[in-house]
């Protein structure tokens, strides 16, 4: 593939995970958890599903967790997940979002969310052992 054809690309995806942070840290912010779970548990159309998903899943990963570190705004485990699940799903990409929680000796209980697909980790799944799930959408 041309080099030029691979830098628009890499730029097209910066600029979708771009956008899709700000939408998730929206969605956090002002959507009510009911329809963001709703948002979660859609998979996308059979007919899209590619041969083999883990080329996307890793430049999704990528893409998401460089924005994460430098967007001014929020950008914790859950948008992260949400960006990384609405993009994996444009690309016909099967995912779970996982919620959970774990005590915290310090701060009680704090949450997490992560995201897989299939037994594949995309984002938030490093500490994700350390949670226990409440609920993962689409439900199993």
């Amino acid at each position: 593939m041309n080099s030029l054809v691979r830098k628009f690309r890499r730029l097209m995806l910066l600029a979708e995970a771009f956008v899709l942070s700000i939408a998730a840290a929206a969605a956090v912010a002002f959507v009510p958890f009911k329809r963001i779970a709703a948002w979660s548990s859609r998979q996308p159309p059979p007919q899209r599903v590619p041969a083999d998903p883990l080329p996307a899943v890793r430049r999704v990963r990528w893409a998401v967790r460089l924005w994460a570190k430098v967007v001014p705004w929020r950008s914790m485990c859950f948008e992260q997940a949400l960006s990384a699940q609405w993009m994996l799903r444009r690309r016909g990409v099967a995912t779970t979002l996982f919620y959970g929680v774990a005590k915290d000796p310090e701060k009680g209980f704090i949450a997490h969310t992560w995201v897989k697909s299939g037994d594949r980790p995309v984002v938030g799944c490093e500490n994700a052992s350390d949670f226990t799930e409440l609920a993962r959408f689409p439900a199993a």
